[in-house]
């Protein structure tokens, strides 16, 4: 229930904000036209005309506004006519009725930009509001960039398009919903609707969204049906989230729906600008609902996995949706006719202040980026870095926590530990055992070699003992002892497991060097002593 009244007032908010906007009038921009072969400046500042002429848009909005309050003198301003008096007024009236009534299932191309649309396979200096159906065939509703003196350029209707429109309106002149309902609510305004607009889009929104409920509603199975089949998961859960965003372009296929068939530039203008609006924010919502479900998806595998690999994916979440938010509002903006150059370039500039002022923050940012995808530790390892040992309790994005032997908890921003030469021991695939024994002068050079053969057939036969690189050998005569040198790769990874193995062979050796009648050699000196014999006095 409540996200239905979240969607409720979003979409009423949209409506606001296609209200306030739709009818934006972008600001002029310098330009290089010509209007019957008079060529104009090839710069011109940009001007913001009092009228809204500085943009085709802004011209045919302005011009029926002026028209349906009756305002004819205003509404003259934006024809290229000499026409004056009674006959400007008719001529004011007739372009009003092919306006309002001639453009059912053709919406007008209107653009908010200075120049214009480009594409249009039109001259410059010229603009197609759209197309007419007339019995005598279609009529090009044509505006044209005109300067009056030493005035900035201005979008009129074209002359050419005056002097046939005077033939249309007795061919378009149909009855129209406002002829049926009372002057209040045709002659009242708000904004730039009469008052019955306004009461036929309240009626609008809560009709739209019981339908846009309903078919959400049926297309739910389907939904979970396919989640089932492409992720292998029970799709309900996920379906529930999708279902705002889906009513949302539900309801901005409706609204487009109206403007397609709406013979009124002004009513279709609105609705083609709030069902865009509305599309646009329904796929932003569509794709961070996406993102939630495939993040949701990848945290399901990594369960078990590192607190590192979960962060990542917290953080690629929030990034994610700030660049969603982003991209869907500059979109918005760019609709409505603001001018996004500026918004990026401040988001640009603020972009650099913000990393030269957290630039640690971000150093240890992509520092632990750098260890969650490259993955040289995990928590749990035991490992070195630089002068601390001990094992990875915890890996974040800003940091990464070590337990070392005397039980404290060092804290290691992960731009530091990025940088350091990093010893992981718990990535052993063996352990090294390396010892030296002494056996004591008295041994024989037979007991040496038996020695040495029963220590080697220990090695080979053991199976923890790589036996490959087992060896035993009689390496020098040293002060005390003769030392024979023992050295073999044990195929543990556990340290704990290796320390009860070691413990066992140096149990055997020690066996095996008591068995052959040797023993160990510890450190020792002899000291002779010789008695001189004095010599005999007189």
């Amino acid at each position: 229930m409540k996200n239905k009244r979240r969607i409720m007032w979003c979409v009423i908010a949209i409506l606001l904000c296609g209200v306030l906007f739709c009818p934006t009038v972008g600001k002029a921009a310098p330009l290089s036209l010509s209007k019957h072969n008079k060529q104009l400046p090839q710069k011109q500042e940009a001007v913001n005309d009092p009228l809204g002429r500085s943009t085709p848009q802004g011209t045919v909005v302005g011009f029926m506004k002026s028209a349906k309050q009756e305002e004819y003198e205003r509404a003259l301003q934006y024809l290229d006519t000499k026409k004056t008096g009674h006959s400007a007024q008719k001529l004011v009236k007739e372009l009003l009725t092919v306006l309002d009534r001639g453009f059912a299932g053709k919406p007008a191309l209107l653009s908010n930009k200075p120049e214009g649309n480009q594409d249009d396979c039109l001259p410059s200096s010229r603009e197609r509001v759209g197309t007419i159906d007339t019995p005598s065939g279609s009529l090009d509703i044509l505006l044209e960039l005109v300067q009056r003196g030493n005035d900035p350029p201005v979008w009129l209707f074209s002359s050419e398009t005056l002097s046939k429109v005077q033939e249309v309106p007795h061919k378009v002149a149909k009855r129209s919903m406002e002829s049926y309902l009372p002057n209040i609510l045709v002659d009242s305004w708000f904004l730039w609707f009469p008052l019955w607009h306004w009461i036929l889009i309240l009626c609008v929104i809560p009709i739209s969204f019981v339908a846009a409920t309903l078919v959400t509603r049926l297309l739910a199975p389907l939904l979970s049906l396919i989640m089932h089949r492409i992720a292998k998961v029970q799709g309900d859960q996920y379906v529930v989230k999708l279902k705002g965003p889906m009513r949302i372009l539900i309801l901005a296929l409706t609204f487009w729906s109206i403007s397609s068939v709406s013979s009124s530039i002004l009513t279709g203008l609105f609705w083609t600008y709030v069902s865009t609006t509305l599309a646009v924010v329904g796929v932003t919502w569509l794709c961070m609902r996406f993102i939630d479900i495939i993040l949701k998806l990848k945290e399901r595998q990594w369960a078990a996995a590192s607190s590192g690999k979960l962060s990542m994916i917290h953080l690629v979440r929030k990034l994610s949706k700030v660049l969603m938010v982003i991209i869907g509002a500059l979109i918005i903006c760019y609709i409505a006719g603001i001018n996004i150059t500026a918004a990026v370039t401040g988001l640009g500039i603020g972009g650099i202040a913000v990393a030269f002022a957290a630039q640690k923050t971000l150093e240890n940012l992509f520092g632990g980026i750098m260890i969650i995808s490259d993955q040289p530790i995990h928590v749990g390892d035991f490992c070195k870095a630089g002068d601390y040992k001990g094992t990875i309790e915890k890996i974040g994005i800003r940091s990464t926590d070590m337990r070392t032997d005397e039980r404290t908890l060092v804290s290691i921003p992960n731009g530091q530990l990025a940088q350091m030469s990093l010893e992981n021991f718990s990535r052993r695939d063996k352990i090294l055992f390396h010892h030296i024994i002494g056996l004591c002068y008295e041994t024989t050079s037979a007991q040496v070699m038996r020695v040495l053969d029963e220590i080697r057939r220990l090695l080979s036969e053991h199976e923890k003992v790589d036996s490959l690189t087992a060896r035993a050998r009689l390496v020098k005569f040293a002060d005390s002892s003769m030392a024979i040198d023992i050295f073999a790769y044990i195929l543990e990874s556990d340290y704990g497991a290796f320390l009860e193995i070691q413990e066992g062979i140096l149990f055997r050796i020690m066996e095996i060097v008591e068995t052959s009648g040797s023993r160990m050699a510890f450190p020792s000196q002899i000291v002779y002593i010789s008695k001189e014999k004095g010599h005999a006095g007189n």
